[in-house]
């Protein structure tokens, strides 16, 4: 007999699971989803600790990617798990330090975007008129250009411009490396969110919950952030956790073309370099950036997935 047969047969009323209880309880049972999850934490505390021994001048072996470890080009080794490069140094650390970098530009591409596209599409769909039609227009214009050209455009355009921040007092900022890779991102990958909101926006705002909150005279920001914006969450989750492989895919292009990056690590410059040495029959380092991408791009895809089907308020057990 279950639970509830054991409830209903005592008289109570079942207990109400809300939507996130309820999603993350069917999330927790699969457990192909739970693995490529602790995958992705793994690799976040790891750039966490980078960032931590950084922040307090520690040493750590792991993070020692500039250090010479053996001869030039030696294979892989019980000592040296991927072997050297032409100078010497760890490929297995280089790939771990370039985890910093894909995680950096890919979660702050992700918060710029939703940053511009979530208020965009939430005040298109419930303004609508003119307000929908001009940022319709917008990200129509800017979704009929190629996305990775476009891409490469910011890119190009930020780099090396500087910032003035005189006004916080923090003085004058340059855009370089790494900066630059996440902004030119973030700033061109916004049209996605966009037109999702807007579409959710479009369809909530006229459900008996938002009527009421205009019967009793609440203001238009309160009914899009307070009532509004609760019920279409779980999309934005979802679309956070779905594109960042499409972001640190876009970090790695970037590098390999030479506007990433430039003092540190990073899978794209590697697999730049890799590429030189293949011919040679030094095949460790581009295998190492290319199993690093692979492990990441694949949980995430794993994980995104199996967070859509779970927060799918259509696919809820009753």
């Amino acid at each position: 007999m279950s639970e509830r047969d054991r409830i209903i047969r005592k008289g109570a009323a079942p207990k109400g699971r809300s939507l996130w209880s309820d999603g993350f309880r069917r999330l927790r049972r699969r457990k192909l989803a739970m693995i490529s999850f602790a995958i992705v934490i793994t690799y976040m505390v790891f750039t966490g600790f980078i960032y931590v021994t950084e922040l307090f001048d520690c040493q750590f072996e792991l993070t020692k990617w500039d250090a010479k470890v053996g001869d030039e080009y030696e294979p892989p080794s019980s000592e040296n798990i991927f072997g050297t490069d032409f100078l010497g140094r760890s490929v297995l650390r280089k790939a771990l330090y370039g985890v910093k970098v894909s995680i950096t530009v890919a979660f702050w591409a992700s918060v710029i975007s939703l940053v511009i596209g979530v208020p965009l599409g939430a005040a298109a769909g419930y303004f609508r008129g003119f307000v929908d039609e001009i940022i319709v227009w917008l990200y129509t214009t800017l979704s009929s250009i190629p996305y990775i050209l476009l891409i490469l455009a910011f890119a190009l355009v930020l780099k090396g411009k500087a910032i003035s921040l005189e006004w916080a007092g923090l003085g004058t900022y340059e855009l370089a490396g790494i900066t630059t890779v996440y902004l030119a991102i973030g700033l061109t990958s916004w049209v996605g969110i966009c037109r999702l909101i807007r579409g959710e926006v479009i369809k909530h705002k006229e459900r008996e919950y938002v009527l009421a909150a205009k019967s009793y005279g609440c203001s238009s920001r309160r009914i899009i952030f307070r009532h509004l914006m609760p019920n279409v969450f779980h999309l934005i989750i979802i679309s956070f956790s779905l594109r960042f492989v499409s972001f640190i895919q876009a970090e790695v292009i970037l590098s390999f073309l030479g506007l990433g990056e430039k003092n540190y690590p990073s899978w794209g410059a590697m697999i730049d370099t890799a590429r030189l040495d293949l011919p040679k029959g030094y095949w460790w380092e581009m295998t190492a950036a290319t199993v690093a991408i692979f492990l990441i791009s694949l949980a995430l895809n794993i994980f995104g997935d199996a967070l859509r089907d779970s927060l799918d308020p259509k696919l809820r057990v009753q």
